[in-house]
């Protein structure tokens, strides 16, 4: 009884997500990704704390999916320049971080992934509100925001690698 009650849930939920894909915006969308992958985060740094070796697995291995095929494989290099170019980099980060994060344990990277992607979302969060408003403004504060996030990237890249050598 109980079952058949859970089953018509889950396809009335199913059926809402599905509904709010096709409605949404392609700003939307990338939104929604950047939900999907913190969630992941989440649920694997709780399944590291519980040492479920198998549920982290499958989180992280999720959270890299959703940052490799979702976000990193819509991006426009050829339109995008900069920005593109810019959350290229971010993304190819993340994806390696949450690799190393997998295999090390390091709940602390899950983390800083984490944040990451909360701060980039909000980031897209301001664009899709704002870009009926005022377009070339939202699109020049995400820019400045992932020139920025690359560019602490690239100097704690540098320092990683200075310290390696040392």
């Amino acid at each position: 009884m109980f079952g058949m009650k859970k089953l018509g849930v889950n396809a009335y939920a199913s059926v809402g997500l599905e509904t709010g894909i096709v409605d949404a915006s392609p700003l939307k969308l990338v939104v929604m990704l950047y939900d999907g992958a913190i969630s992941a985060c989440i649920h694997a740094q709780q399944a590291m704390a519980q040492h479920d070796i198998a549920k982290k697995g499958q989180y992280l291995t999720q959270a890299v999916t959703i940052v490799d095929s979702g976000l990193r494989a819509c991006l426009d290099k050829r339109t995008g320049g900069d920005i593109a170019q810019n959350l290229d980099q971010l993304y190819q980060y993340m994806t390696r971080s949450l690799m190393e994060a997998s295999v090390r344990q390091d709940v602390k990277k899950v983390q800083e992934i984490q944040q990451l992607l909360m701060e980039l979302k909000s980031a897209w969060e301001t664009l899709e509100k704002s870009a009926a408003a005022r377009p070339a403004q939202a699109d020049m504060s995400l820019g400045q925001m992932v020139a920025q996030k690359t560019n602490e990237l690239q100097h704690m890249g540098q320092h990683r690698m200075a310290a390696a050598g040392a």
